[in-house]
């Protein structure tokens, strides 16, 4: 029974909230992932934010690569936001429940900023491939009105197809069940609690999985492939290097995001083992987005003199 498991009375539990259960067996478990959850976060606010603020304020990184970059980083901010506090809240809570409200909003945001950093990766992408193959278009192409009609188009599907997944997972009958097997409320998670055949919302959620997140990977495989194909023409070892390393970062991300992201949403939710999905959960929405700036300023030299720039007159302003 979960009240031994989370050391609450059953009778507390209303039907208007849902009980994460989480890892509430393991209090060990929970005690030392509340502590690297509060660092995964802290480090996802301060290198996204860095990011962001660095790309606004160096004009020389006002390019459409940096632009993405930018929506990137503020994407991770919002999603581990719309899951982490509520984890950390839980972990150190002996009642580890959501309100239903809670749940609809943590449903909605995490599946819309999800569906839209797969979109969004697939047009970093494309960015890569008009630089490196259409070289002497590229700022004819990758103009600023355009950019913005990409990353617009991107969130708006995304939260379209949002409102779609969030409003026929919430619609299912679940016959009194609020207890979820996972840490945060999720579709594959959610449909568990229903007692009726979900056959059809499982359908439904396979198609949307093909969608944002096959087709845009195709698209990205594609681009990459174009890019391989033009850097290998190139004669100069050192300019073949240097148009791969401006790709490395975003091909590790796209492994990282895409292999996590199919994992979970390319197969029947019945199908799912709980303490494998539970690691999958939150490393997808707590390690990656902890991890995609550290990949994409590690070794970015335009960055890292950003960054100087920034210091240098931080210390001259402090200096007068």
């Amino acid at each position: 029974m979960y009240g031994k498991r989370a050391g609450e009375d059953g009778n507390q539990s209303s039907l208007g909230e849902f009980i994460l259960l989480g890892v509430s067996d393991r209090p060990r478990l929970e005690l030392l992932l509340f502590v690297l959850i509060l660092i995964f976060y802290t480090m996802t606010l301060l290198g996204n934010t860095t990011i962001i603020m660095v790309s606004w304020l160096d004009l020389h990184l006002h390019t459409p690569m940096y632009f993405f970059l930018s929506n990137l980083s503020f994407l991770d901010l919002c999603y581990t936001t719309s899951v982490g506090p509520q984890m950390l809240v839980n972990f150190h809570s002996t009642h580890k429940s959501i309100s239903w409200a809670g749940c609809v909003a943590q449903l909605y945001i995490s599946l819309s900023l999800g569906c839209t950093e797969c979109l969004l990766l697939a047009i970093m992408a494309y960015d890569r491939y008009a630089a490196i193959c259409q070289p002497l278009r590229y700022t004819a192409i990758m103009n600023h009105r355009f950019c913005l009609q990409l990353v617009a188009t991107a969130w708006l599907c995304s939260f379209g197809n949002s409102i779609l997944q969030t409003s026929l997972t919430l619609r299912l009958p679940r016959c009194g069940r609020n207890q979820i097997e996972n840490l945060f409320c999720e579709v594959p998670a959610l449909l568990k609690l229903a007692c009726v055949d979900t056959s059809a919302n499982e359908a439904e959620l396979l198609a949307s999985a093909v969608i944002f997140l096959l087709v845009p990977l195709g698209f990205i495989l594609m681009s990459y492939g174009y890019i391989s194909t033009t850097v290998l023409k190139i004669r100069s070892a050192k300019a073949r290097l240097k148009a791969f390393n401006t790709c490395a970062s975003h091909l590790v991300v796209v492994s990282i995001f895409y292999g996590t992201g199919i994992s979970i949403y390319l197969q029947p939710p019945s199908s799912y083992s709980q303490h494998r999905s539970k690691i999958v959960a939150l490393f997808y929405t707590m390690v990656a987005p902890m991890l995609n700036p550290l990949i994409y300023t590690l070794r970015n030299k335009e960055v890292h003199r950003a960054l100087q720039r920034a210091l240098r007159r931080n210390v001259i302003t402090q200096g007068v």
